[in-house]
C-alpha cells in the first residue's frame, strides 16, 4: 500500500509539475508570437508609409513637371501667336516692297518645320497634330510608380521643347533679318535714285523724315525691337515710294526710244538761215506718224499750234519742270489731261519751222531750256530703279 500510495503521489506530482511547466511555456510562446506579429505589423506599416511617401513625392514631382510643361507650352503658343501676328503685319509691307520691285516676298512662316536636330526614330509624332503647339495627352502612370517615365523620356521631351524653341527663335531671327534686308534695300534704292538725280542737277524733295518733324526722345527697348524694325521699314518704304512717285514725274524717259539724234542742244547752224543760232532742245529723226511718248507723268498745259513749233504739246511735270514736243503731225491729248510716263501724246510730223519729219524735244526748268540729254541719260540709269 505504501508503495502504491507513493507511486500515485509521484504520478500526481509529476503531472502537476508538467502542467505547471506547460502553462509557463505556453505563456512565453504566446507572448513571443504576439511580439513577433506586432513587429511584423510595424515593419509592414513602416513599409506602407514609405511607399505612400514615395508615391506622394513622385506625384508631387509629376505635378511640378506637368505645370512646367504646361507653362512652357503656353510660352510656345504665345510666341507662335506673336509670330503669326507679325507675319500678318509683314504682309502689307511685303506687298508694298513687291510693288516697288524690291525682291521676292519670301518670309519665314510662323510654324517651324525644322526637326533635323532630333533623332526622329525616337520621337512619337502621333501626339503632334496639325501644329507643333497643340495640346498633348499625358501618358498613364503605372502602379506604384511611373516606371515607364525614365530619364531618357524626360530628356527626349526636353529635346523636343528645345527644338521647338530653337525653331521659333530661328523664325524670329529670320523675320527680323528679312525686315532689315528690305529696309536696307529701300534706303539703298532711294539713295541711288537721289544720287542719280543730284548728279543731273534735277530737283527732288529730299526732306522726307528730316524737316518739319519732331517728338520726345524715347529710347527703344528690346521688347519693342520688332515694332521698331517695322516702323523703320515703313518709313523706308514711304521714302522710297515718295521718291519713285516724284522721280516718275521727272521727264527722264526718251520720247522716241530708238530714234537717232540729228541735232543737239545749244548753239548750232540754223538749218534754214545757215547761220549760228541757239537750239533750245534736241531733234530726233523718225518716220512720219511715229508715236511720241510723254517723258514723264504730268498735266498737259498746251496742246495746239505754237508758231515755229508747229503742232506742239507741253506737259507740266511739277517741280518747275516742263517738256515740249514739237512739229507733230497729230496731237492726241488736250489741255488739262493727266498723262503717265510713256503715254502717247502725238505723232511725228514736220509742221511749223521744219525741214523734214522729226521730233523737236525740249526740257525747261523754271521756264529756261536745259539740255534734255542730261535727263535722258539719268533715265537710263533709273530704268532698273523705277
Amino acid at each position: 500500500m505504501t508503495i502504491v500510495t507513493g507511486s500515485v503521489l509521484s504520478v500526481l506530482a509529476a503531472s502537476y509539475l508538467a502542467a505547471t511547466v506547460y502553462l509557463v511555456l505556453r505563456d512565453d510562446l504566446i507572448g513571443a508570437t504576439a511580439a513577433r506579429q506586432a513587429h511584423l505589423q510595424q515593419v509592414y506599416e513602416d513599409r506602407i508609409a514609405a511607399l505612400r511617401a514615395q508615391i506622394d513625392q513622385i506625384t508631387s514631382q509629376q505635378a511640378i513637371e506637368q505645370q512646367a510643361m504646361q507653362r512652357k507650352m503656353a510660352e510656345l503658343i504665345e510666341r507662335q501667336k506673336q509670330l503669326t501676328e507679325r507675319h500678318s503685319r509683314l504682309g502689307p509691307a511685303l506687298e508694298r516692297a513687291e510693288q516697288l520691285r524690291m525682291g521676292d516676298s519670301a518670309v519665314p512662316t510662323p510654324r517651324p518645320e525644322d526637326r533635323a536636330t532630333l533623332d526622329e526614330s525616337k520621337i512619337d509624332y502621333a501626339a503632334i497634330t496639325g501644329s507643333a503647339f497643340t495640346n498633348t495627352t499625358t501618358p498613364d502612370i503605372p502602379w506604384p510608380i511611373r516606371g515607364a517615365t525614365t530619364e531618357a523620356d524626360t530628356g527626349l521631351t526636353a529635346s523636343l521643347f528645345l527644338a521647338l524653341d530653337r525653331s521659333l527663335h530661328d523664325l524670329e531671327s529670320d523675320q527680323l533679318a528679312r525686315i532689315g534686308t528690305l529696309t536696307e534695300e529701300a534706303y539703298q534704292t532711294a539713295e541711288a535714285i537721289q544720287t542719280a538725280l543730284d548728279a543731273a542737277d534735277i530737283p527732288i524733295d529730299t526732306a522726307y523724315g528730316e524737316r518739319d518733324v519732331g517728338g520726345p526722345l524715347i529710347a527703344a527697348g528690346d521688347t519693342a525691337l520688332f515694332e521698331n524694325r517695322m516702323r523703320e521699314l515703313d518709313e523706308a518704304l514711304d521714302r522710297l515710294e515718295k521718291m519713285k512717285q516724284t522721280a516718275r514725274r521727272i521727264p527722264v524717259a526718251n520720247p522716241i526710244p530708238g530714234a537717232s539724234l540729228t541735232s543737239g542742244f545749244g548753239v548750232r547752224r540754223d538749218p534754214l538761215l545757215r547761220r549760228p543760232a541757239h537750239h533750245s532742245g534736241v531733234d530726233f529723226r523718225a518716220v512720219q506718224g511715229s508715236p511720241v511718248r510723254a517723258a514723264g507723268a504730268g498735266r498737259v498745259v498746251k496742246a495746239g499750234w505754237n508758231g515755229g513749233y508747229g503742232r506742239m504739246v507741253e506737259i507740266d511735270h511739277g517741280n518747275g519742270l516742263t517738256t515740249r514736243y514739237a512739229h507733230l503731225s497729230r496731237i492726241l491729248v488736250r489741255e488739262g489731261d493727266e498723262v503717265a510716263d510713256g503715254d502717247i501724246v502725238g505723232r511725228v510730223g514736220t509742221s511749223g519751222r521744219s525741214t523734214g519729219p522729226h521730233l523737236h524735244y525740249e526740257v525747261r526748268k523754271d521756264g529756261v531750256a536745259v539740255n534734255p540729254l542730261k535727263f535722258i541719260s539719268v533715265g537710263r540709269r533709273l530704268t532698273q530703279l523705277l
